[in-house]
């Protein structure tokens, strides 16, 4: 394609907002960052780092596989396909989802992260040595899981909405 010829090609507007709606019925709200080219799951200024500090990839299987870990440690059931099923349905994989409209969020207590945890169940379920930050991906799958087996035995046993 010649130089003129790419000119003349509209151009994409970047802040565009798509609206995706997830199994349960979800919404998550993806907002393209202007000029960036890569994002942090954190929302801080530095470019996100390839491993996380205890050294798995700083991404979804990098995540579940050191949750899995801390699991085994203080002997919190749960597999790997079973947290993955849960995230895809709950958040799409998206460290940052936050739930505005279900009656949690009519509440004041909103879902939110990999596994749409509420502030009082992340609270009261959160594993020591994990992030006090319920949007770190480390920690709130693992208060997650360890909601699920106090509630349902594993986190492989969530089906559906927990």
């Amino acid at each position: 394609m010649s130089v003129a010829a790419q000119h003349r090609r509209p151009r994409r507007n970047p802040i565009v907002r798509t609206l995706t709606v997830v199994g349960t019925g979800a919404a998550v709200l993806a907002l393209p960052l202007i000029g960036a080219t890569t994002a942090s799951a954190a929302g801080s200024s530095t470019t996100t780092a390839s491993t996380t500090l205890a050294g798995y990839p700083n991404n979804l299987d990098g995540w579940i596989r050191e949750s899995l870990a801390i699991m085994a440690e203080k002997n919190i059931p749960g597999t790997y396909d079973g947290i993955h099923r849960n995230i895809m349905r709950e958040s799409s994989g998206n460290p940052q989802a936050i739930n505005l409209w279900d009656s949690n969020a009519a509440a004041g207590i909103p879902s939110k992260g990999l596994l749409q945890v509420i502030d009082p169940t992340f609270k009261t379920y959160h594993v020591d040595g994990t992030s006090f930050d319920i949007y770190d991906p480390v920690a709130n799958i693992t208060a997650a899981c360890n909601y699920a087996a106090a509630r349902y035995g594993s986190i492989d046993n969530v089906h559906g909405a927990y």
